[in-house]
């Protein structure tokens, strides 16, 4: 319990500055919500209201300052439900635009932002995506019911796996 209090301290009294994103502290004016957290504990992903829209926000939590997202949020969307990878190379989570929501997939390596899943036949919510980031869990109303679906993105996308950790993703047949 203290060290979740001390990472609050820690946030909270991050210096001030020029930000595209308003205040360069974690806690603002503004609604912050549905926190999500890298499995390293580095990363901290949220929603919040800054800029007039309901964005994605990445915090680095050892470096004190946002991280900037490129090509992520849209101004046309409502983003929400964050969930990161181990590292937060991969960040997945709800984008809502015209009232339609989809599954999306951010990632910060190539800065680039892929649909998942569409909602074609019912709603989507809550995605959490694996700790390597090849599966992504997440809710679907597709039979008239909440039913949890996962999705397998493949055996051969390129894994979140700190270099110092083994791997055991699949490889070709010799």
């Amino acid at each position: 319990m203290a060290q979740l209090l001390l990472l609050g301290s820690i946030a909270a009294c991050s210096p001030t500055g020029v930000s595209p994103i308003g205040s360069m502290s974690l806690n603002s004016r503004y609604n912050d919500e549905q926190p999500a957290l890298s499995g390293d504990g580095r990363i901290l992903a949220f929603v919040s209201s800054r800029d007039g829209s309901r964005n994605i926000l990445l915090y680095n939590l050892e470096q004190q300052k946002f991280v900037n997202l490129q090509r992520l949020n849209r101004p046309s969307a409502i983003a929400e439900n964050p969930s990161l990878s181990y590292t937060g190379r991969y960040l997945a989570y709800i984008a809502s635009d015209r009232g339609i929501p989809e599954i999306r997939l951010y990632d910060r390596a190539t800065q680039q932002s892929q649909v998942l899943m569409s909602a074609y036949q019912g709603w989507l919510r809550r995605p959490s995506i694996s700790p390597d980031g090849r599966y992504v869990a997440f809710e679907s109303s597709t039979r008239g019911q909440w039913d949890i679906e996962v999705l397998d993105r493949g055996a051969f996308v390129e894994l979140d796996i700190p270099n110092d950790r083994p791997t055991n993703s699949p490889t070709t047949a010799p």
